[in-house]
């Protein structure tokens, strides 16, 4: 095998390649990226055993083949070379070569026959929609996803399409994110758990925001095709927990202020914060909520911002950090918190959206 590449198409291919692969893993082939060799360019696989990200680049082929090479050796080296053509070939002994100018690299190689096959499945369900929006809903509540992998169901996020409303959930049990979406006939009722590894990967196809994509469904993996770029997961089995006894009935209590301003004073707060489990005291007093926050070895902050409360006084703790993960993903300028009491969850939504999107956290102890 031997080709020419354009430097930047290769890395972005090998890339977007290198997010299906594993590091983790005791099986070495998935340890790799599948490159083959064809008449007209290269295509790049990655794969964790799960998921599949095929990434196809138009080059200069002057020897057809194909092997694999270790992803994440590969990805380094990459990056790190300066825009120009690069040249790969294999070696007549073993390994390949990978040559730009001065630069050579050899590197070790695996059969391609023992890499997976991408899975050809005629999915059951389809959801349609511009790359945009389904971006945005992802970003608006991947920071609730978990990190837990003693509860697979959690490492993903839900989505729920009845014909007429898309909705998107995440959560880690201590803060829930829910998007709605109003779309009415894009596709047919789908109630699914995408990996959220699956779902960084589509959102990276290189594609503009306003193009449409087909999300394909069956009972067992999701997938996208675009031009140049596939993208193939398996679905998350078990049940996702029924998330909307969460969410609070009624409130009594509610502070509205700026999203810009409450982020940056939460983050300063976050300073001495993380010294104590990021835990950051909330305190309505008037028209104003005083930010405090302290670490017993760095002292203690204390901030405070303008608000239009409604029975607003009252004294809460949240984890700083959802808080800001929240805020960083509001594009309005206003926020509101609706509350009970200091023991039970808050909902934090938009101040001019009442249902679209919120997230509920949980507070934590005063002390």
């Amino acid at each position: 095998m031997k080709f020419q590449c354009p430097r930047k198409e290769f890395f972005e291919a090998v890339s977007a390649a290198n997010a299906a692969s594993s590091s983790r893993t005791p099986v070495s082939i998935l340890q790799h990226l599948k490159i083959k060799a064809g008449a007209t360019g290269i295509t790049i696989t990655g794969c964790d055993g799960e998921m599949w990200v095929v990434r196809d680049v138009a080059c200069l082929v002057e020897d057809p083949g194909e092997l694999c090479l270790p992803a994440k050796t590969l990805t380094q080296i990459v990056s790190q070379l300066p825009d120009g053509d690069l040249e790969l070939f294999t070696l007549p002994d073993h390994g390949a070569m990978l040559v730009q100018s001065k630069s050579e690299y050899r590197l070790p190689t695996l059969e391609a026959e023992d890499f997976p096959d991408v899975p050809v499945f005629m999915g059951e369900a389809e959801l349609k929609l511009p790359l945009g929006e389904l971006r945005q809903a992802v970003d608006s509540v991947a920071y609730a996803v978990s990190t837990d992998n003693h509860r697979q169901v959690l490492t993903g996020v839900l989505f729920s399409y009845n014909g007429d409303i898309l909705t998107l959930v995440a959560t880690d049990t201590h803060r829930l994110a829910v998007r709605r979406i109003s779309k009415p006939g894009i596709g047919s009722q789908v109630t699914a758990i995408v990996p959220d590894k699956a779902l960084r990967a589509i959102k990276n196809l290189p594609l503009a925001d306003d193009i449409e994509i087909t999300l394909s469904f069956d009972s067992a993996r999701v997938g996208v095709e675009s031009t140049g770029a596939t993208v193939v997961s398996q679905l998350l089995a078990g049940t996702y927990p029924n998330w909307e006894r969460v969410v609070p009935s009624e409130f009594t209590r509610t502070w509205s202020v700026e999203s810009d301003q409450l982020y940056e004073k939460v983050r300063r707060a976050m300073i001495l914060a993380q010294d104590n489990a990021n835990r950051v005291r909330f305190k309505g007093d008037g028209d104003q909520i005083v930010i405090a926050a302290r670490s017993e070895e760095k002292g203690e902050a204390k901030e405070e911002i303008p608000m239009i409360p409604s029975n607003g006084d009252l004294e809460i703790a949240f984890n700083g950090k959802y808080v800001t993960d929240f805020l960083g993903a509001v594009d309005g300028p206003g926020v509101r918190v609706e509350m009970t009491e200091s023991s039970r969850p808050a909902v934090f939504r938009p101040a001019e959206d009442d249902s679209e999107y919120f997230c509920v956290i949980m507070p934590m102890a005063l002390a």
